[in-house]
């Protein structure tokens, strides 16, 4: 389901980085234009809005490289329900 965040991103950890393997290749290929860029694979909470209107607190997972900023946004993990 699609959503959009609609606060500050809170509570951000640093689960992985790195240029190995083959999700940062993918993500090179991808957002890098080839160029071999470290990524970091992030963790946070904020609040985000559904399309169905819904407006949850979740935990999100992103990629984030400099220069590039933030990519694939994956909600988790449901926290509470706002609306």
């Amino acid at each position: 389901m699609q959503f959009k965040v609609i606060s500050a991103i809170t509570y951000v950890q640093l689960i992985a980085k790195g240029t190995g393997g083959d999700i940062p290749q993918h993500l090179n290929r991808a957002y890098a234009s080839g160029r071999k860029v470290n990524w970091r694979k992030l963790k946070g909470v904020a609040i985000v809005e559904y399309i169905n209107g819904e407006q949850w607190e979740v935990e999100l997972h992103w990629f984030e490289a400099h220069g590039i900023g933030r990519r694939d946004e994956k909600d988790k993990r449901k926290l509470r329900k706002l609306s």
